[in-house]
């Protein structure tokens, strides 16, 4: 079974940077897909930021130019540095892992979630 832990979230002022980390074990797939996602209150789980075991990235439109999501295989880790953070890129952000869909950025084809940690962006 898949565990995913984050870690590194926090609280920031506009403007300012955050590094999120994901430290993975118990891998299933050759082909998979690992990825950050976030929820700010009543709103829906969306996407930010894929990699695909190959290295393809995939990026929300509102986190382009900003967010940078890699993956460290030997450590089975996967980071996300957010720069030039905005009030609206507060939420709780979680780490998910599952065979590539084809829409990565979509959260309902992942299966395997760690528990999330929470970013505020204050302005």
């Amino acid at each position: 079974q898949v565990q995913l832990v984050e870690s590194g979230g926090g609280s920031v002022q506009a403007g300012g940077s955050l590094r999120l980390s994901c430290a993975a074990s118990g891998y299933k797939y050759t082909y998979a897909c690992m990825g950050w996602f976030r929820q700010a209150p009543g709103k829906e789980r969306e996407g930010v930021a894929v990699i695909e075991a190959r290295g393809r990235t995939s990026y929300a439109d509102a986190v382009k130019g900003r967010f940078t999501v890699s993956r460290d295989f030997p450590k089975n880790t996967l980071d996300l540095q957010m720069n030039s953070l905005k009030p609206e890129d507060t939420g709780m952000y979680y780490c998910a892992y599952d065979s590539c869909p084809t829409w990565p950025l979509l959260p309902r084809d992942y299966t395997s979630w760690g528990q999330g940690t929470q970013v505020t962006v204050s302005s």
